[in-house]
């Protein structure tokens, strides 16, 4: 058996930030538990709900770190040295502001793009560019500033969250193929973007 594989999706805890778009990792973690048919728990020991199971022939971490956002990195460096998890075995779903509401894209490093948690995880792990990170499209609003705080920490809108569960669904199917047949099949056969109902009536 290979060793472990970590997936980690980031948000916030509590019900203050339920289905908030800054929670879209653990939105898309919630419905991989689901697919993979696993029970996730919290375990003070790595301030995170997690969850174990064996998917194509892997063993495979289910993790939300409870730390908030911005300290994700304390959370998830626990659970990769005391299950000797390698970079190349981690994965970290995030909310991404700068991609399009309903979109998902699969690489296999590079920065931070200002994503606090991703920030907290490379300063934690000491390397920035060499884990995988699967992020989710939330879109920004129609304010010209950059400060977007009150949108990522907002509740998604009744038809975007209709949309997002579609996402995550392909989130959840894109991370089986990551870990069954690697990376390459799984950003070139799930990456892009789903498309609202009113997209498809638009064209006809």
């Amino acid at each position: 058996m290979d060793d472990w594989a970590l997936i980690v999706g980031l948000g916030n805890p509590g019900e203050k930030y339920a289905r908030t778009r800054h929670n879209a990792g653990f939105l898309a973690l919630d419905e991989l538990a689901v697919r993979l048919n696993v029970r996730c728990a919290s375990e003070a020991r790595f301030s995170a709900v997690v969850g174990r199971t064996e998917f194509g022939g892997r063993r495979v971490l289910l993790a939300k770190p409870q730390t908030f956002m911005n300290a994700s990195g304390e959370s998830v460096g626990s659970l990769m040295q005391f299950y000797r998890v390698p970079l190349t075995a981690l994965l970290v779903v995030v909310d991404d502001a700068d991609l399009a509401l309903g979109t998902v894209r699969l690489r296999p490093g590079g920065s931070s793009g200002g994503h606090h948690g991703l920030e907290s995880i490379s300063s934690h792990l000491g390397d920035e560019r060499q884990f995988a990170r699967l992020r989710i499209g939330i879109g920004r609003n129609d304010a010209p500033q950059r400060e977007i705080v009150g949108h990522v920490l907002g509740r998604f809108a009744a038809d975007e969250w209709s949309l997002m569960q579609k996402v995550f669904g392909r989130a959840g199917e894109q991370i089986r193929c990551w870990l069954e047949s690697g990376i390459e099949k799984a950003m070139n056969q799930y990456n892009g973007a789903i498309e609202r109902p009113a997209d498809k009536k638009d064209r006809l």
